[in-house]
């Protein structure tokens, strides 16, 4: 008889045992695979709405403070702002290392312009980098294109009470609304919004922008150096990075990734004990069978063979089961977090490697009783008979 069929012998003979064996490794596995995959998942959905925020540098004209002193009596400062930032030199971003990681780069032009005897602020975009910097823009009627076409920001159509097609006369000249912008509650509500080349004519700042977003939220953006790349290729300007919110998003990330991995570990070592002491006690029932194996001349790693291959074949099952429960879980408790909007993502490198884990653990469990039982000597084992 080959060792391979004792073995599935054995584990049909004794059911409970192997049933046992198989549930109390299977709740290990599922329990960090479910801890893994939700990790993951929020992680995803955390990058996604980083992404989605819009920009996390901004590029501003560096400015000066001079401070005003007579006598020891502080008369306040003065902003000395200098020139605007040349829009040829926004090339140079594409000469910084992590180039890559710069996902859009939005230039801006701003300027004060009359309208019926009223100063309101315009600002000229680049439409598709703008739209994708302010994904919660919801724009009624479209997006500006190019030539004299404006997006009217909330509060300046109520002002103004303007509505699409509507012709409006800017500095004596022309422009068609085309779009009204939705209340976002910030500055974008007092603005004029045009296309980039045109406000730069209409405010007499051709070929200058008054700053540069740019949006770089990834997962492994290196933020901080980015800003001092930016700052060397436009030494020129001021650099400033807005992180607080990704910071703090992704320290809450990792915080609950570290609680996953604390627990993992945790759970790897209970099952790794209960096969230990299951195994144990198996060899201690089997001694005489063990015995009869010796005494008929079956070698230690015979014995070893044996005792090893039985837990590699639950391992194994208990891997697969555990996988499977642990995504089965992930599904059902991720339409309770974050409001239903993170989604499950097939990881081959977690399936394997929840299989792997599995054997291992059992395997190394197994040991120290399958060393025990290839020991024992054939007297030994039949003076238990």
């Amino acid at each position: 008889m080959r060792l391979e069929h004792i073995v599935l012998h054995n584990l049909r003979r004794r059911k409970g045992r192997a049933v046992f064996l198989v549930i109390g490794l299977l709740i290990g596995v599922a329990t960090v695979v479910t801890l893994l995959s939700l990790t993951d998942a929020l992680g995803r959905r955390a990058q996604n709405e980083l992404e989605n925020f819009g920009a996390n540098i901004i590029i501003t004209p560096r400015s000066d403070e001079l401070t005003l002193n007579y006598g020891g009596v502080q008369l306040g400062g003065v902003n000395l702002v200098a020139k605007e930032i040349e829009q040829a030199d926004l090339v140079k971003i594409d000469d910084i290392p992590n180039r890559r990681n710069v996902a859009t780069i939005g230039p801006k032009v701003l300027g004060a312009v009359e309208i019926e005897g009223q100063r309101v602020m315009m600002m000229g975009i680049d439409p598709d980098a703008e739209l994708k910097l302010k994904r919660w823009w919801s724009i009624a009627g479209r997006s500006i294109e190019k030539g004299n076409e404006l997006v009217v920001g909330d509060s300046v159509a109520k002002r103004f009470n303007l509505n699409m097609g509507d012709i409006l006369q800017v500095n004596g000249h022309d422009y068609t609304v085309v779009g009204l912008l939705a209340r976002t509650g910030s500055q974008d509500d007092q603005l004029l919004i045009a296309p980039l080349s045109v406000a730069q004519v209409e405010l007499d700042k051709q070929g200058q922008v008054s700053m540069v977003e740019i949006a770089a939220l990834c997962h492994d953006c290196p933020v901080d150096d980015m800003v001092n790349q930016l700052q060397q290729v436009l030494p020129d300007t001021d650099v400033q990075a807005v992180q607080q919110v990704v910071k703090t998003r992704m320290h809450a990330l990792d915080q609950f990734r570290f609680f996953a991995w604390g627990v993992a570990v945790t759970v790897v070592i209970i099952g790794a004990l209960l096969v230990f002491v299951t195994m144990m006690g198996a060899i201690s029932e089997r001694t005489r069978e063990i015995g009869i194996f010796r005494a008929i001349g079956y070698r230690r790693w015979h014995v070893l063979h044996m005792v090893l291959m039985e837990a590699a074949i639950v391992s194994t099952l208990s891997g697969v089961l555990g996988y499977l429960v642990g995504v089965g879980a992930t599904l059902i408790a991720l339409p309770l977090l974050e409001g239903g909007k993170a989604t499950w993502h097939w990881n081959s490198t977690l399936a394997v490697s929840a299989v792997l884990a599995a054997v291992v653990v059992g395997l190394l469990a197994s040991l120290p009783p399958a060393l025990r039982a290839s020991r024992l000597e054939p007297s030994e084992a039949l003076r238990a008979l």
